[in-house]
């Protein structure tokens, strides 16, 4: 008789999008699963659906699963689209709740465009290929599959379970269970058998870290993060004191970095990006009659546009995203560089640079006062108290004055 695990029913939840950090969850979740002879695992799908190469990872995982992966299309309500689809295909036991739909798995570009020409095709038969796959190795129909994916074909729970798509339609997870009890299912360590009554349900709870990836891991998320983080470090080196924008900027780019570790970052668009920003720095430093700041402006669109290192369009920051906020971080810079340098040629008004050119009064024929202070007093003419004089120059203690012509009667 095939084993069966020994330990509780695991339950794991995926109701948001299939990103790397959902990915990431799944993984962590069936290898603890896993580690504690899990009865099986019950993965409670409502998922839009999301990354192709996430997607890819989560299937892997599941095959690659020792314990039964159960996949659950639930509440009522819920659906398994897109991406998803292909995790209710990979399940050792694909189950749906009554009220809920499982398909529409054509490939979309970025923001939901339609990809178009040779790379259409290409994504496509890729796609259902992989579909059909997963459906001959479950004992699930083929052609229903294929048809998710080249007609964007969506079932209801009863349509499903019509098509072989689905083993079970449950209203709920106790239903569910009741059902599962003593079936037997194919797994990556060889037949196992399901025992559900009776265990107790685990629910899986992922660290933070894992929930922060989940919430992060967007191309776009991440990309804006980036923007808002070198935009505030840039305004605090550029005035200092302000403090505010710098805290700010070095949390965004702290999370930035986090969520782009498991993105496929490339070091070519990260590296203009990085060289885009000296540029708007050493505008402030060297006169260029604005070249500097049109080649930090050049280099942040390139930058942006290769930041993310992939053949696939879904892993790439949408355009909807990278035009407004381009054009955003480019004016964003060219305001702060203008009014960078606009202080720096702004006449000096304190220390000794605020002297020169300033008025004062002589109190005596070697003495002026200024500013409110007495300072040494040296001029080409002889000078008289009470007389008006303006500073020409500071050398140590001593200023250089001129006698200002008398006031018009």
């Amino acid at each position: 008789m095939a084993p069966a695990g020994s330990g509780p029913v695991w339950v794991i939840t995926l109701a948001n999008s299939i990103n790397p950090g959902s990915a990431e969850i799944l993984a962590e979740g069936l290898k603890q699963a896993a580690q504690d002879d899990a009865a099986c695992v019950v993965l409670m799908i409502d998922t839009p659906g999301g990354l192709e190469r996430s997607m890819r990872a989560m299937v892997r995982a599941v095959l690659a699963s020792p314990v039964p992966v159960v996949c659950y299309v639930a509440p009522s309500g819920a659906r398994a689209a897109s991406a998803g689809a292909f995790l209710v295909l990979a399940g050792a036991v694909a189950a749906m709740a009554p009220a809920t739909n499982l398909g529409a798995a054509h490939p979309v570009g970025p923001g939901g465009s339609e990809i178009k020409g040779p790379m259409a095709d290409k994504v496509v038969n890729d796609l259902v290929a992989l579909a059909t796959s997963l459906a001959k190795r479950r004992g699930r129909d083929p052609a229903a599959a294929a048809r998710m994916v080249t007609d964007s074909a969506s079932y209801d729970a009863a349509q499903a379970r019509r098509l072989g798509l689905v083993d079970v339609v449950a209203r709920d997870l106790g239903t569910l269970l009741k059902a599962l009890e003593g079936r037997m299912v194919e797994t990556s360590a060889g037949p196992r058998r399901i025992t559900s009554q009776g265990r107790a349900l685990h629910y899986y709870q992922p660290d933070w870290r894992l929930r922060l990836l989940a919430f992060l891991a967007s191309p776009d998320l991440a990309y804006i993060l980036l923007m808002i983080g070198l935009m505030g470090l840039y305004f605090e080196l550029s005035q200092p004191g302000a403090i505010f924008p710098g805290v700010i900027g070095g949390i965004c780019l702290i999370l930035a970095l986090f969520a782009m570790s498991t993105l496929p970052v490339s070091y070519t668009g990260l590296a203009l990006i990085g060289l885009g920003v000296v540029l708007f720095v050493l505008e402030i430093k060297v006169v260029s009659a604005g070249l500097l700041s049109l080649g930090g402006a050049v280099c942040l669109v390139l930058g942006s546009v290769m930041l993310f290192e992939s053949d696939q369009e879904m892993i790439r920051v949408s355009l909807n995203v990278l035009v407004p906020t381009v054009g955003g971080v480019v004016a964003f810079f060219a305001v702060v560089t203008w009014l960078a340098v606009r202080a720096q040629l702004r006449q000096a008004i304190t220390g000794r640079e605020g002297l020169v050119g300033a008025k004062g009064v002589m109190v005596a024929s070697d003495r002026v006062r200024v500013m409110g202070e007495l300072w040494r007093a040296k001029s080409h003419v002889p000078l008289e108290a009470g007389q008006e004089v303006k500073v020409l120059a500071v050398e140590g203690l001593e200023l250089t004055v001129a006698p200002l012509p008398p006031p018009e009667a």
